[in-house]
């Protein structure tokens, strides 16, 4: 089950007590706040807290109080132009704390993004539950021969019934064994920060995550892309439906000119003039390596 009892019971308290504020509020946001999303078999996203919006955003570009005489579509636009040109820190003006359910492998990759801070749940202090991610079927892939970091063709009939016994098997046997080291039945049980090292890196585990919009953007730009691994992309995809309601004109820049746009070296720039002026260009006279041209080519499709 992705949230305890426990957990619903402080989510429904927390919804049903709303307050007043001076400060900037986002409707959109108002709406998701503290609701749990599920992710995966057993994980979840949810909003805790935030901070800022779009109007936070052009004030900060603006520096200035409160609206002005700007209209809305100044402030789209405004925000598109800051996106279009790198200007990073208005979007700083803005803030998210996030808790997040998440298999462990995937928090180790999620954690490379240092630019948020983080308290994770405690296995030295606290009991991990006995919630391992096991991939669905369709999800099961071999080892992708022309990208080290990626799947290929997806595993079938005996082979991926195989997979999924073993990773089954694997990590109750490893939970058997971990209840067996902690439990003080009749003999003093090993410590926890121990007793936690031979758990599988399908386990569950929670944090707390707050980010700033800029770094949130990067972190989305590459973990919403197509080419991330599936169980962190799904994480992604889900928090972009909350940041699409929460600043709405930001996202539609971000989705605009990140997700849906691309970068070209001056190389392949160069190339793409040529090509439009009707000349032939191929990987052998554009001066790009074959993996740079298969990636130009993915551009141009």
């Amino acid at each position: 089950m992705p949230l305890s009892p426990e957990q619903l019971a402080e989510i429904k308290e927390q919804r049903g007590a709303p307050q007043q504020t001076l400060r900037a509020v986002s409707n959109g946001m108002e709406a998701h706040l503290y609701t749990a999303y599920p992710v995966l078999d057993h994980g979840f996203i949810r909003v805790v807290d935030y901070m800022g919006d779009d109007a936070a955003i052009c004030q900060a570009a603006r520096v200035s109080y409160g609206k002005g005489t700007k209209s809305v579509q100044n402030d789209e636009g405004l925000i598109r132009y800051l996106m279009r040109h790198w200007h990073s820190t208005p979007f700083e003006m803005c803030e998210i704390k996030l808790h997040v359910k998440l298999p462990v492998f995937v928090a180790r990759q999620w954690i490379r993004h240092r630019t948020a801070n983080v308290n994770e749940y405690s296995a030295r202090y606290s009991i991990l539950d006995r919630e391992f991610y096991i991939p669905a079927p369709e999800h099961l892939a071999a080892q992708s021969v022309i990208n080290n970091q990626g799947r290929g063709a997806a595993l079938e009939g005996e082979e991926a019934d195989r997979v999924l016994r073993y990773l089954r098997d694997d990590a109750m046997r490893a939970y058997d064994h971990y209840e067996e080291m902690i439990s003080d039945d009749g003999q003093q049980g090993l410590a926890r920060e121990l007793a936690r090292m031979n758990l599988p890196a399908n386990i569950y585990t929670q944090w707390y995550w707050k980010v700033d919009l800029h770094n949130l953007l990067h972190f989305l730009r590459l973990r919403a892309d197509s080419h991330a691994q599936y169980e962190i992309r799904v994480y992604a995809d889900e928090i972009c439906k909350v940041v699409a309601d929460w600043v709405p004109f930001a996202y539609r820049a971000f989705e605009d000119y990140r997700l849906g746009g691309a970068t070209m070296s001056s190389t392949a720039l160069e190339c793409v003039r040529r090509m439009l002026k009707g000349e032939e260009v191929t990987q052998e006279n554009s001066g790009m390596s074959k993996g740079e041209w298969r990636e130009f080519e993915a551009i141009l499709r």
